[in-house]
């Protein structure tokens, strides 16, 4: 089973940045596709950005031209850099691997995007 522990959100203003990380354990996570998703209060949890193991990126429309993901693996480790955030990217982020999702979702990072 492999764990992931995010990090990196906080407080920031709107037209700010934040960068994400997500640690994953284990060997094989270099094999698996990653993803990022988010959670905002009262609403169901949404894809937000998905990496592959070679590299090539997707990104949902709402976040397109503004996040970018990428991954590290001899770090086991996937980031997510946020810029030109909005009030609407204000939710939890986590991350998973596979696709659909196989892993237990883990706590996440909050970003909270206000004034």
């Amino acid at each position: 089973q492999v764990q992931l522990v995010e990090s990196g959100g906080g407080l920031v203003q709107p037209g700010g940045s934040l960068r994400l990380s997500c640690a994953a354990s284990g060997s094989i996570f270099r094999f698996y596709v990653m993803g990022w998703y988010r959670q905002a209060p009262g609403k169901q949890r949404e894809w937000v950005a998905r990496i592959s193991s070679g590299g090539s990126t997707t990104y949902a429309d709402s976040v397109k031209g503004r996040f970018t993901i990428s991954r590290d693996n001899a770090k086991n480790t996937v980031y997510l850099q946020m810029s030109s955030l909005k009030p609407e990217d204000t939710a939890v982020y986590s991350c998973n691997y596979g696709n659909p999702p196989l892993g237990s979702w883990g706590q996440g990072t909050q970003v909270t995007v206000s004034s």
